[in-house]
Formats: C-alpha cells, sequence, structure tokens
C-alpha cells in the first residue's frame, strides 16, 4: 500500500548505525518522517540522531540484536508503547561471509540465518500484529540483496538468506493483500558498505590481496548507500514491489529471467574478468582447522 505523504508516520529501521540503513533512516527523515531506529552499534546510532535533530524529526533509539527474539519481542512492545504502531518497518540489519561453500563453516551459516533471516522473520512476526490491527496504509520494507536473485560464488552462506528473505517475501505479499499494508523487497547491487569491509567475516582461505582487489573494486564501481535510501522512500511512497538499485542488480535479475545459464556464464566472466578468486583453486578443506579458526 502506497504511503505518498510520510509526515510524522513513524518509522522502524534495523541496522541504522551505518551504512543503508543509517541512510534510509535520514531519507525518510528528509520528508518528515519521525524514526525510530535501531542496532547494535552505539557510537553509530549517535551520529544518526544528531544528524535526526538537525533534520528537526523526532527519534527513539535502541540497542538491540535482531537475532535475539526476545529482544525483538520486547522492541516492538517499547515501540507500541511509546509511538503506536509504525507506518513503516524497515527490516535491513545484515551481515555476511566470505569463502567458498566447503571452507564456509557452520558457525558462519548459524550466525548469518539467525541475522539475515530470523531477523526479518523476527521483525515481520512481532511488529506486523499491531500493524494490522492499527489499520489504515502500512508497509514492510524487506532488504535483501542482488545476492538473492542471481549467484554469488563465494556468498553461499550470505546468498541463502538473501533469497530465503524473498521468498518470505513473496509469501507476504499475498498473505498481506488487502490488508493495507505493502510489502517491499529491496535487492541492492554493488553498494559501497562497511559490509564488504569486515575482514573477521572472511574465511582464512582467501588471500588479502583478493580482499583488497575487492574493496577497491567496490569503492571504484559501488554506489553509495544513499542511493537505496532513496529508492526505499520512493519504493513505500509509490507502493513498489521490488527495488532493484545499484549496479548489476537489475541488468542481472532481467538476464536470469531470460536465461539462468546465461546468467551463470557472465557471473563467470564478471569474476574471472576482476581477478576474483575462484573455489577450485583453493587447497582442500581442513574441517577442523577452518571450523578452528571461524570460533
Amino acid at each position: 500500500m502506497a504511503i505518498p505523504n510520510l509526515r510524522d508516520k513513524w518509522v522502524v529501521v534495523t541496522g541504522a548505525a551505518s551504512g543503508i540503513g543509517y541512510e534510509t533512516a535520514l531519507a525518510f527523515a528528509r520528508r518528515g518522517a519521525n524514526i525510530y531506529a535501531t542496532d547494535l552499534n552505539q557510537a553509530g546510532l549517535d551520529d544518526l540522531s544528531k544528524a535526526l535533530i538537525g533534520l528537526g524529526v523526532r527519534h527513539h533509539l535502541a540497542i538491540v540484536d535482531v537475532a535475539n527474539e526476545a529482544a525483538m519481542r520486547a522492541l516492538a512492545q517499547e515501540v507500541q508503547d511509546k509511538v503506536g504502531a509504525p507506518h513503516v518497518l524497515v527490516n535491513n540489519a545484515g551481515t555476511g561471509y566470505m569463502g567458498p561453500f566447503l571452507h564456509t563453516p557452520m558457525q558462519a551459516w548459524r550466525h548469518l540465518l539467525d541475522v539475515n533471516l530470523m531477523g526479518v522473520v523476527h521483525g515481520c512476526y512481532y511488529f506486523l500484529p499491531a500493524m494490522k490491527k492499527a489499520g489504515g496504509a502500512r508497509h514492510v520494507v524487506n532488504v535483501a540483496s542482488a545476492a538473492g536473485i542471481t549467484p554469488s560464488p563465494n556468498l553461499s552462506a550470505y546468498s541463502a538468506t538473501k533469497h530465503a528473505v524473498m521468498g518470505l517475501n513473496d509469501t507476504l505479499s499475498i498473505e498481506l493483500d488487502g490488508t493495507g499494508i505493502g510489502v517491499t523487497a529491496v535487492c541492492p547491487g554493488v553498494i559501497n558498505t562497511p559490509i564488504i569491509r569486515n575482514r573477521k567475516a572472511v574465511s582464512p582461505v582467501i588471500p588479502s590481496e583478493q580482499l583488497d582487489k575487492l574493496e577497491g573494486y567496490y569503492r571504484s564501481e559501488g554506489a553509495h548507500p544513499a542511493i537505496v535510501g532513496t529508492r526505499i522512500v520512493q519504493a513505500v511512497q509509490r507502493g513498489e514491489d521490488i527495488v532493484l538499485v545499484g549496479p548489476t542488480a537489475r541488468p542481472m535479475f532481467h538476464i536470469k529471467r531470460l536465461s539462468r545459464r546465461l546468467m551463470r556464464l557472465l557471473t563467470i566472466e564478471g569474476c574471472k574478468r576482476n581477478g576474483f578468486i575462484w573455489p577450485y583453486t583453493l587447497p582442500e578443506r581442513t574441517v577442523v582447522d577452518t571450523d578452528q579458526r571461524a570460533a
């Protein structure tokens, strides 16, 4: 359901201390919306607070781990008690892990499932009842990724969680039909955000020079996260189902619809052209060593 006028509406944004979440909160605030921002990074939230004060909107901050079901249940109740049911919920918080599938430890899989998938599930599950009861035009935005619509070598866990978010989004859009609550999936392509610079979330088998090359690629080719924030606001105002934003997202989405084989070939060629490492060039996995280094 479109919400053309956002003035004095309340918007909840998770993962709002940096990157896409930070810019999304600011984009809504610039249109007069009030912001309820959450993250685990207090310093980042404090910076956001200063920016929101400058924009003259009301806001609340909360330190919340979206992977923690009890914490998200408590957050939904806190928001309800302080400002009522939100008009817009943006499930943005996410994390990543880079490594070939056979070098991605189970601990990394569990962490990404907890944050990227269950964080979205928790947000929808605990906020939607109050949003439905409140009535009127409301909107849920679930931030997935271009990795949720196309294959991403060395990002198997991340890609799987983002594909799952897309599946959840499709189901919610049907179940919420006729309720006044719209649902938007956001699939950013190459975006220059802090998530790609977290070297703790990288398999030990990927060499530093490869990471340096990837970071350089994101800096030179990646879009600024503010572009994503602006498109999210537009999607809510227009009632759009999906947002394809940033380099690669839109062309790869349509190429996959045309030919999955062509999409795979283009992905392989693109990775080779940019010198990104491939799983078949890596050493055999030592299960104990890999899992211990990730612990």
